[in-house]
């Protein structure tokens, strides 16, 4: 491996290894690093490292990417008595890890964080390969601490992050959002009329995550009559996981659209007036980049509690409304219901968002590692 570090035939494609995942939070943003790296060097090869069982190992593939999958778990911090488990499924993935090192020979690695990222990113440093960090919250994750000392480059997206790293490494890039949903041409009110919703009526767009959120889907099905009653339509995404309990609600509606996951996110987004969602980073910075006011119900079952911060970050400017976990029972359709119908406060909102967005993350990051990469040569 580190043979190949020294080559100096600039010819050479460029080989480049990302791994993380677990949620859409951390594969949307590796597969835009990966499809920017193809853009600038389409000669690249790119390896994507996942957690079997997870959603990369399917979401990968299907965007034209090899991936590996290693036996690896997040530890259970409620039934410690379940770690050995995890303890041997670590040291598993390690052992793998040092065996996709060695076959694929990459110039450098990547990490977005998630279950595999650990394993696969200390394999890679300890080889001597060189590694950049893609911190996606405003509250470092513990893999990422962890990592930070021998990484090359860590990119973040937003401010003080030195409180958790070493500051001559830390990149403000951004982060990456799929090209997708910038690329979108269609005004508000065709994007309403191409998802079945009347243009002159205002939409909000509920989704909690991938894989759905117990704690919004509860919270909207208690008012969500009350909502299309206040002339209020409403896209709902409730996971996969939950679908079926919520979907005959929508049986003869024109209002209100029921789904077990948005196929067609670009359209959601530019139909919204009005996002509901968890505070993941990635849709945070979906959120800003496209200009979107919303309302953020932080999940609770994350580590260090980083998404209240993520919506704390926006709250404290006054660039989005977060309704706790706890009272989303309570206080989500009356929020909705209120915020729906104020033009001028969803106006402050957006204008206050789109002013924290950081666009092109993905570019930069990929310039990133290319250029480290000519330097080796």
């Amino acid at each position: 491996m580190k043979q190949r570090l020294q080559q100096s035939a600039e010819s050479d494609p460029p080989r480049i290894l990302i791994s993380g995942g677990g949620t859409g939070g951390h594969i949307f943003p590796a597969l835009s690093i990966a499809n920017a790296i193809k853009r600038l060097r389409p000669d690249a090869e790119i390896l994507f490292v996942g957690a079997l069982g997870r959603m990369e190992m399917e979401r990968v593939p299907a965007a034209g990417y090899k991936i590996v999958g290693l036996p690896v778990s997040g530890f259970d911090r409620k039934r410690l008595w379940r770690n050995f488990k995890v303890l041997w499924h670590l040291w598993k993935s390690m052992r793998l890890a040092r065996k996709v090192l060695r076959d694929f020979n990459p110039d450098y690695a990547v990490g977005v964080g998630g279950y595999a990222s650990g394993p696969m990113l200390k394999a890679a440093q300890k080889a001597g390969v060189p590694t950049l960090l893609q911190e996606q919250n405003s509250y470092a994750g513990v893999t990422n601490k962890l990592l930070a000392s021998k990484a090359r480059h860590i990119c973040v997206a937003y401010e003080n992050m030195d409180r958790f790293f070493p500051a001559d490494r830390i990149m403000m890039t951004g982060n990456p959002v799929r090209s997708s949903l910038t690329e979108n041409a269609l005004t508000r009110q065709e994007a309403k009329i191409a998802l079945g919703f009347k243009a002159d009526k205002p939409l909000v767009v509920v989704v909690g995550g991938s894989l759905g959120a117990r704690t919004v889907n509860e919270a909207m099905q208690a008012s969500v009559s009350e909502i299309l009653s206040s002339g209020i339509q409403v896209l709902w995404q409730t996971g996969k996981l939950y679908y079926d309990r919520y979907a005959k609600i929508s049986d003869g509606r024109e209002d209100l659209q029921i789904v077990p996951f948005v196929a067609a996110m670009d359209k959601a987004y530019a139909a919204a007036d009005l996002m509901v969602s968890r505070a993941g980073a990635s849709t945070i910075s979906e959120i800003q980049i496209l200009g979107k006011p919303s309302v953020l119900v932080p999940s609770p079952n994350v580590a260090e509690d980083h998404q209240t911060k993520n919506a704390e970050a926006l709250v404290g400017r006054n660039a989005a409304v977060m309704v706790r976990d706890v009272d989303a029972a309570s206080e989500l359709g009356k929020t909705i219901i209120k915020l729906a119908s104020d033009e001028k406060a969803l106006s402050v909102l957006a204008s206050n968002v789109s002013s924290m967005a950081l666009t092109g993350a993905d570019d930069k990051i990929a310039r990133l590692i290319l250029a480290d990469i000519d330097k080796q040569n």
